[in-house]
Order: C-alpha cells, then structure tokens, then sequence
C-alpha cells in the first residue's frame, strides 16, 4: 500500500513535519505501506504557476500522481488565521477534483496556542468533505505546549490506528483511478458524449 504525507510546513526544522513524521510512523506500524512525504515549501513556485497558467511542474505534476495514487493520507498544516495555511490550500485546488473521492485522510494541524484547536473541525474536515475523501474520526492538533505533554502520544496512536483500518479495509474496494495525464484521442472523448441509443 501507499501512504502519501502532506506537510505544509515552512521553516526548517518544522513542528508540522514533526507532526506528520509521528503520525506516518505511528500508521506504518499498523499496516504495511509504502511512505512517501510531499513537502509543500519545496512546490510553492509550481503551485502558483499551476494557478496562473494551468499547467504544473514536472515536480508538481509528481506529487499530484503520488497523492492520486495513494492508497490513504496524511495532511498536516500549520494554521494561519486561524485556519489552514493558503500554500496548503493551494496544493489541494490544483489537485484533481475527483482525486481524493473514497480515499482515507487522516487531517492533523500545529499551531502556537491550543485555541486554534478547532480549525480540524472547522476548516479542514470540511475542506477534505467537500473533496468526497473519507476522514477519519479523530484529527490531531498540536499546540507548542503539546509537545512532550501527555495527551498527544495518545492521539496520535488512535488517529494512526483509525487511518489503518481504513486503508486495509478500502484499498480492496476501491475502483482503479484512470491516469490524470493521459492522453485520449480526440475521437474517443467525442464518442464518449454521443447518447447511447
């Protein structure tokens, strides 16, 4: 299987990536898979000339597939206004809109204060709904004093655990997802729109 992690982290070192590392750990533990870490900071430039002109980078274009082909993901950002971070919710407006239709999505967040805590509820989960993925119950949100607190080691276990049984439980379910980048023959898309009958 395939585990694709999306971080949205911008400094070096990162809580976020921090975050995500402990969560993709924590479910590859669970079930076999493959891990893979898309690093948002690194796709910033492509992602907005995606936005502009249509068309992403072969870097881009890479993670996109990866994302599309994964079998279950991890998506960590910081929060910024008290919401997702615009390079995060640039990543996921070039993504095709049919990408992440019955995936699992384990949806995390790091902020300075646990005030922020409900972006999971408030931003992200719906954002994630409204792209038909499949979220898990529990969402992880680490403030600056959650770290080497009691509590998160805990939350990350059950959001981890819960990621997993639903990619061992969808992955055999779920219908093969026609290459984005394919090309068609003109003739065929045409034949497509034909009523039948």
């Amino acid at each position: 299987m395939k585990l694709v992690v999306v971080s949205a982290g911008l400094s070096v070192p990162s809580s976020t990536r921090l975050l995500a590392d402990r969560l993709a750990a924590a479910t590859a533990l669970r079930t076999p898979a493959d891990v893979r870490v898309v690093e948002l900071r690194d796709l910033a430039v492509d992602i907005a000339h995606n936005l502009t002109n249509g068309f992403p980078g072969r870097d881009l274009a890479d993670a996109l597939g990866a994302v599309t082909e994964a079998d279950g993901l991890i998506v960590v950002t910081p929060v910024f206004s008290a919401s997702y971070s615009g390079l995060f919710k640039s990543f996921f407006d070039v993504l095709d809109k049919d990408a992440l239709a019955g995936k699992p999505v384990l949806v995390a967040a790091t902020g300075g204060t646990a005030r922020h805590s409900l972006v999971l509820e408030h931003a992200l989960r719906p954002l994630f709904a409204h792209l038909r993925a499949v979220v898990v119950p529990t969402g992880v949100y680490a403030a600056s004093e959650d770290w080497g607190a009691e509590g998160l080691p805990e939350r990350i276990e059950r959001a981890a655990g819960e990621l997993a049984a639903l990619m061992s439980g969808l992955a055999a379910t779920r219908p093969a997802v026609k290459d984005p980048f394919a090309v068609v023959p003109f003739a065929e898309q045409l034949a497509a729109l034909r009523p039948s009958g």
